[in-house]
């Protein structure tokens, strides 16, 4: 007898996705809970870097300073948008697949919530006994009875409650109540991601129609709200410049406070300024403080104060005794003792441009290690400075920072074959080596980096966050419950009596039914309650 082998047949090779089947692969993905959870993940991590990195719109001058602190990084920083974090591509693009997520796993369950509110508990099933929690009774009433009264122990517990056929094998064996309640929870997670939603929809708003813009005041001066006076202003796509506040704001005071004793010595105490407001052209002046956590509100607009710190004011004058500059100048903090630096640049004419470095103490002492400040309090100021004459570069057309002094083209002055240094307290004077002229130091100024802005989505977020915690209080502490009830005639003479029995469900994923045992012996007894 002869067999014939066949070869097996190969499997077929499935077909792959078209265009149309990977877009709704797609879309089933990004809507899915795991993914909107593992966006909101990213988009946290992603924020990591703003709080490391200063940012331009809040503090320009500590982006500038840590720029120029490290030179190396801050290339890569530049590149990689690390200084603009929230305004970046990469970071716009993380924050609109996760609003897209939400809202693509939002609205579908909306209509399921939908559909389980407007629908009737389900019929008991076949064995209550094989339930977690169950409970049988035995009351002196007939079914009738007994079916009314535990409606209304259920309903007074607040669930819904249905009579429904009671079915077994596919034949009707009478009546069962059917009952279930915690619909609130599933409406509070709603709440919360619709919340989450509209916070989102409120940071977009305030990034469209919002600005935010730094300006450095000396004690004394002023600005006016002109995009022009700032030295950084951030806006969104959607803001129009004709719409700033034709605010104009005069600093007279800026008064710093530190604890000056105890564990906590040098910390600051109060930072508060006093400035003059005249609201539009015309109005009459207003006198406000302005605090820490306490901004000055115009009309939506805000002002905060932001980081402080001192403003030399220096005397330049030329071999002829000419004054060639004064004015006082700001000087970046560098500690938290407030050891500040900053430069001048004198430019001359046809003479050689001349440029100082200066490192301010407010409370100065030399030691070992040379000047430092041992308290950010103005104790004991001094100014140490150093020279340098020479080609500024201001002409080049190369823009400069004014806290930068680029020494590539001068050189350092000397007295004794040293580098000139000279350390000055208020009210000092210094010859400069080789008739450069001479430097005074005339007191010191406070001044304030005031930010302004308007966040145009500042309520929505507010109504947002609020919404989240209400939505997040139900989902927390309510449960989803389904119980029922079924009856049986029981056999005990001549005596109508019932035999009821109550089971329950919790719908929780953890499969723990907490006090559901005790809720349904406190039901059964409020049963017997209710018939005697």
């Amino acid at each position: 007898m002869t067999e014939t082998l066949q070869r097996p047949t190969e499997p077929e090779t499935p077909a792959g996705f078209g265009p149309a089947q990977l877009a709704r692969w797609a879309w089933r993905q990004l809507t899915s809970m795991r993914v909107a959870l593992f966006l909101l993940f990213l988009l946290a991590v992603a924020a990591i870097p703003g709080s490391i990195v200063p940012q331009r719109e809040a503090n320009p001058l500590a982006a500038a300073d840590w720029a120029q602190r490290h030179p190396g990084l801050a290339a890569w920083a530049e590149r990689l948008g690390l200084f603009d974090v929230y305004s970046a591509p990469w970071f716009a693009s993380i924050y609109l697949l996760l609003m897209v997520s939400l809202v693509g796993c939002i609205v579908p369950r909306i209509g399921v919530h939908w559909r389980a509110l407007r629908s009737q508990p389900p019929a008991p099933p076949r064995h209550l006994q094989r339930l977690p929690a169950h409970v049988d009774v035995v009351v002196a009433a007939d079914a009738q009875r007994t079916l009314e009264a535990a409606q209304r122990v259920l309903r007074a517990r607040r669930f819904r409650v249905h009579q429904v056929p009671d079915t077994r094998g596919g034949e009707s064996v009478g009546t069962a109540v059917a009952a279930e309640r915690g619909y609130l929870k599933e409406t509070g997670n709603l709440l919360f991601h619709l919340a989450l939603v509209l916070v989102l929809v409120a940071v977009a708003a305030g990034g469209l129609f919002g600005y935010r813009g730094s300006v450095l005041v000396v004690e004394g001066e002023g600005f006016a709200n002109s995009p022009i006076q700032y030295d950084g202003l951030t806006a969104g796509a959607r803001f129009d410049p004709a719409d700033l506040p034709p605010i104009a704001l005069t600093v007279d005071e800026f008064v710093m406070e530190f604890i000056s004793d105890g564990p906590a010595l040098g910390a600051p105490d109060d930072f508060q300024a006093r400035v003059r407001l005249v609201e539009s052209p015309g109005d009459v002046e207003q006198e406000r403080i302005i605090r820490v956590n306490s901004p000055l509100s115009v009309d939506g607009t805000l002002v905060h104060l932001l980081n402080p710190g001192y403003a030399p004011q220096i005397t330049v004058r030329g071999p002829d005794g000419a004054v060639l500059f004064s004015q006082p100048v700001p000087f970046l903090p560098q500690d938290e003792s407030f050891t500040s630096t900053g430069v001048v640049k004198v430019p001359q004419g046809t003479l050689p441009d001349l440029g100082l470095q200066g490192v301010f103490l407010p409370t100065g002492v030399i030691g070992p290690d040379g000047p430092q400040s041992v308290f950010p309090g103005l104790g004991n100021p001094v100014l140490v400075i150093t020279a340098w004459q020479g080609d500024l570069g201001l002409d080049d057309g190369v823009t400069q920072s004014v806290y930068r002094l680029d020494t590539t083209d001068m050189r350092q002055l000397e007295q004794d074959s040293e580098p000139f240094r000279a350390a000055l307290e208020p009210g000092g004077t210094v010859t400069l080596p080789d008739g450069a002229g001479s430097v005074t130091f005339d007191g010191v100024s406070t001044w304030v980096n005031l930010q302004v802005s308007r966040n145009a989505g500042k309520e929505l977020a507010l109504l947002g966050a609020l919404l989240a915690i209400l939505g997040l209080l139900p989902t927390l502490f309510v449960r989803r419950r389904r119980v029922w009830a079924r009856l049986r005639v029981a056999a005990t003479g001549t005596a109508p009596a019932t035999v009821i029995t109550v089971a329950g469900l919790d719908r929780v994923v953890s499969g723990d039914s907490g006090d559901l045992a005790d809720e349904l012996v406190a039901i059964a007894r409020s049963v017997e309650e209710e018939l005697t």
